[in-house]
């Protein structure tokens, strides 16, 4: 190998070598990339003036160097590569958990209100007594108007369905509204509306009663609901 050819095979594998060093360094955050380009090209430099005898050696030298170099580089790579797919797994995990935390919380509101409804449901189909129960009497007392209805309001509604037959009317089923001409134990207006259970609606308080329950459930869904709409706005 003449001497020229071996200063050219040093400054390339020199030019290489301090290539593959400065990706490493940039990717580490080294600032010593500038010395370290400066010491090869000075080492391929004095290649030349080695013995011929030695210069294969000084040749597997650089090229091992070389090949240190980019493993390290890929080394670099590889180990940024499994991080970001690290940390895209754990993002997609944490999304995963959310939307399953989503899910059961929503899964839990659903079985809540279906056990309410089913609660509602069993309340309203419980064998309660009717209208139709009760032997038309000429008069009734406030007693036996509120024995009817206990026997007619399911159990957990009794207070709510009560408490609005006290603000209404207090259990007086010929209650007569003034002004407005409301009447009954509910102070339905017009009271002919009553009706629709029974044409005694204006004697019999059970007729009243039937008519009341089936109001309260209908448009408020149970008595209590319509005792919390009383209670914000005094009326129903």
């Amino acid at each position: 190998m003449s001497r020229i050819s071996v200063r050219g095979f040093a400054v390339a594998s020199a030019t290489a070598v301090t290539a593959v060093g400065s990706v490493v360094g940039v990717a580490s955050g080294s600032t010593a990339q500038n010395n370290d380009a400066e010491a090869t090209a000075a080492g391929a430099t004095l290649l030349a003036d080695i013995p011929a005898g030695q210069q294969a050696e000084v040749q597997t030298a650089s090229l091992t160097q070389q090949a240190d170099a980019q493993a390290i580089a890929a080394d670099f790579t590889a180990k940024k590569d499994a991080e970001e797919s690290a940390r895209k797994a754990a993002a997609s995990t944490a999304v995963a958990k959310k939307e399953a935390a989503v899910k059961a919380a929503e899964e839990a509101e659903a079985a809540k209100e279906r056990e309410e409804a089913e609660k509602l449901a069993a309340s309203r189909s419980e064998a309660r007594a009717d209208a139709t129960t009760f032997a038309v009497q000429s008069s009734y007392s406030v007693s036996q108007i509120q024995s009817m209805a206990r026997q007619m309001v399911p159990g957990d509604q009794w207070t709510c369905f009560s408490n609005i037959v006290d603000h209404e009317s207090s259990w007086n089923y010929q209650a007569v509204n003034p002004s407005s001409g409301a009447y009954g134990l509910f102070q339905a207006l017009p009271g002919s509306k009553m009706s629709s259970v029974g044409a005694d609606w204006q004697t019999n308080p059970a007729t009243q009663i039937q008519w009341g329950l089936n109001y309260m459930n209908e448009r408020y869904g149970s008595p209590c609901g319509a005792w919390s709409f009383w209670q914000a706005n005094h009326w129903y």
